[in-house]
């Protein structure tokens, strides 16, 4: 039997699938993250996390009847990006990471803006000047961590990681390293004077792979960690929302994928790029596409942060019906009328990236009052999220993009009355599916092509099937278009007030 293991290093979980060719879903495992915010703006985890859970997983999954060690041809890990981790020449991990989703570097934003012409920089990264870029977040490391600074060795992404763990190679993958400013897109490689930006000698930036190259080989050292054969394959990687793109089908034209996890993303295929500084610009995993896409800072993140820190009296409740604390928050604020009765919320809770690019953004909540509970909140909180989703659409139709067909992925999109919210709030229907794990089974299918196991990008499609449509309710049209304009007003209007500022 000829397996492919797919590992997801996600925001709020490890991910781990085993795939039986050419169309079985063996078995799949999870081990939760901590993410820590210890500063405002500030988000981090512990690489070491992400390995001992990778190593748990595999032998979990290598304990499915009929599975081997022999029997996995492949492993392809994904994760989101561009996550930064440090390394001393040791090999060593100097700090926590510092996550994709991190707002601290606002400074050191502003001060390659002034440095820098953005234009310029803008045509030749394919991304514009923001805290998404790994330059600025390294200039934040050089300028407040400076004895740390001097001993980085080793930059590179949160799969990358797993894979030198796995290999003993380093590498980046290509859309790490186009997210993170270094790639010349004319050329597709990387760019001596983009590096240089970090401030950091240029062998600090490892070699570049395609996601579907074979990157090393499985360590004997990785093998006895993890169960797997030493000299198992591992493929390049894939950037976690390019992944889930892959496997919710998204390769046509005017496909549209929704992506509901940890943060909330937009992503969209083309066959052309289109550099703009509002959204980011990624290449498919299929070779020769492209895939514009916008991220939030938060998504589940900021569900899961309100949930655990203000809902815990709701917990008996909820165990009570045999619910979640998220199903139960749903089924109460399904019962609030659409515009969560006057609330309006920003949920700009660790600054927000696309398509504002605002480190020092902050959460609002706007019109709360004592008459507003859990329920009411819970049901700002998701139309918030779909308010910002549509400022995304506009903001690609602007671009260029048609965004034709919307398609739903991840943990958010079993939520029936988030995705309701989402399709009223857009005006279009949104297409859910069934069986999609998330990016792990884009991982898998990666390293199946990366051996040659298979060549068809397509045959992804066997282990997801579409599920119900929802399609967008008129009675909620004129109560989310006033409820939009206020959320798009709300943020001009603060957006320069010192309140908003981190100091």
């Amino acid at each position: 039997m000829d397996c492919v293991l797919g590992l997801d290093i996600g925001t709020t979980s490890t991910i781990g699938i085993l795939l039986a060719l050419p169309d079985r879903i063996l078995a799949t495992a999870t081990r939760p993250v901590t993410l820590s915010s210890p500063h405002p703006g500030w988000a981090e985890e512990d690489p070491q996390q992400w390995w001992e859970n990778v190593t748990a997983i595999t032998r979990e999954l290598l304990a499915t009847p009929g599975v081997t060690a022999d029997s996995i041809r492949a492993v392809g890990v994904t994760g989101m990006l561009p996550a930064l981790v440090l390394l001393d020449a040791q090999g060593h991990v100097l700090r926590p990471s510092i996550q994709q989703s991190d707002g601290r570097c606002g400074a050191e934003v502003a001060e390659m803006k002034a440095e820098l012409d953005e234009d310029s920089f803008l045509r030749k990264a394919g991304n514009g000047v923001n805290q998404q870029l790994i330059a600025s977040k390294l200039r934040w490391v050089g300028r407040h961590e400076p004895q740390l600074f001097a001993r980085i060795a080793t930059v590179f992404g949160s799969y990358d990681y797993i894979n030198w763990r796995l290999t003993g190679e380093t590498a980046i993958e290509q859309n790490w390293a186009l997210e993170a400013g270094f790639v010349d897109v004319a050329r597709h490689e990387l760019d001596d004077g983009l590096i240089a930006l970090t401030g950091l000698p240029r062998a600090a930036i490892p070699r570049k792979v395609g996601s579907h190259a074979i990157l090393g080989t499985v360590t004997a050292e990785a093998a006895r960690a993890t169960g797997l054969k030493p000299g198992t394959p591992v493929a390049g990687g894939a950037a976690d929302l390019i992944a889930s793109a892959l496997g919710a089908g998204v390769t046509r034209k005017g496909d549209v994928l929704l992506k509901f996890g940890g943060s909330v993303d937009i992503l969209i295929a083309t066959d052309k790029a289109v550099p703009d500084k509002r959204m980011f610009l990624d290449y498919h995993l299929v070779p020769g596409l492209y895939m514009p896409n916008g991220c939030m800072s938060t998504g589940g993140s900021g569900l899961n942060w309100f949930a655990s820190r203000f809902c815990g009296g709701l917990e008996p409740a909820a165990k009570a019906e045999g619910l979640t604390i998220h199903q139960y928050l749903d089924r109460l604020a399904a019962e609030i009328p659409a515009g969560a009765e006057g609330l309006t919320i920003l949920p700009y809770f660790l600054g927000e990236k696309t398509p504002i690019h605002d480190p020092a953004a902050r959460g609002v909540f706007d019109g709360l009052t004592l008459s507003h509970g859990p329920a009411h909140v819970w049901r700002a909180l998701l139309e918030a999220y779909a308010y910002a989703l549509r400022h995304h659409v506009e903001v690609l139709n602007d671009m260029g993009h048609a965004t034709e067909n919307y398609i739903v992925s991840d943990g958010g999109s079993h939520s029936a009355l988030w995705m309701q919210i989402v399709a009223d709030v857009l005006h279009r229907p949104v297409q859910r599916l069934t069986g999609h794990p998330g990016s792990c089974i884009g991982a898998a299918w990666t390293a199946a092509i990366a051996v040659g196991l298979t060549d068809d990008w397509s045959g992804i499609n066997r282990f997801v099937a579409k599920a119900g449509r929802i399609a967008p309710e008129a009675s909620t049209r004129q109560t989310y278009e006033d409820g939009y304009r206020r959320f798009r007003d709300l943020y001009e209007r603060l957006k320069d007030r010192p309140a908003m500022v981190t100091t």
